[in-house]
């Protein structure tokens, strides 16, 4: 097992990937998200931090959260997301059959909607949020889901046009702006 560190900051800007366990597409499903962006908000209400940019695809999601000052345990709350949308997922009324994980798993509380781990990166500066941004807006064209970000639902594209950041027509061709940010994100 490698001896991964954490790099946490109290107070500071993260951009984060979580993945579906064996990049199963549960998001492909509209009450997936819908169920998730509900997870997401119930722990936001009680361990507060602000969502800067978020895309949800069907087997992964981006996001990039300011935490409050003095506070760095971004872990917890990935951890209490991921165990509230795996609770109330069955308890909605759907088949979690099909989403069986090992035994050995299974006996550590897994149910095989996430993969363990998540992948986290604190922003520098606001050239790097920047790139982040316009790397998580861009992400359901880069993986052939749609044309334009601004096609996309499950995404906070249209929260940043309607603040002035895009125009409605930005990513309809690559954006320059992404070219660095492959080795930042870790793909």
């Amino acid at each position: 097992m490698s001896n991964y560190r954490r790099w946490m900051i109290p107070g500071e800007t993260y951009y984060f990937t979580a993945v579906t366990y064996r990049r199963r597409r549960i998001f492909e499903r509209e009450e997936a998200v819908r169920l998730l962006g509900g997870a997401m908000r119930l722990v936001r209400r009680e361990t507060p931090f602000r969502t800067i940019a978020l895309v949800v695809l069907p087997d992964h999601l981006h996001c990039i959260w300011s935490l409050p000052r003095g506070d760095a345990d971004f872990s917890t709350r990935w951890k209490r997301i991921k165990r509230e949308f795996t609770v109330r997922w069955p308890d909605e009324g759907n088949d979690d059959s099909g989403w069986r994980v090992p035994d050995q798993r299974r006996a550590r509380g897994e149910r095989g909607f996430w993969q363990r781990r998540f992948w986290e990166h604190v922003v520098r500066d606001d050239q790097e949020l920047q790139r982040l941004c316009d790397y998580i807006h861009y992400n359901p064209v880069k993986h052939g889901y749609t044309t334009r970000p601004g096609d996309w639902p499950w995404s906070t594209f249209s929260r940043f046009v309607s603040l002035g950041d895009y125009s409605s027509e930005w990513g309809s061709t690559v954006p320059t702006s992404i070219d660095g940010v492959l080795s930042i994100v870790g793909e």
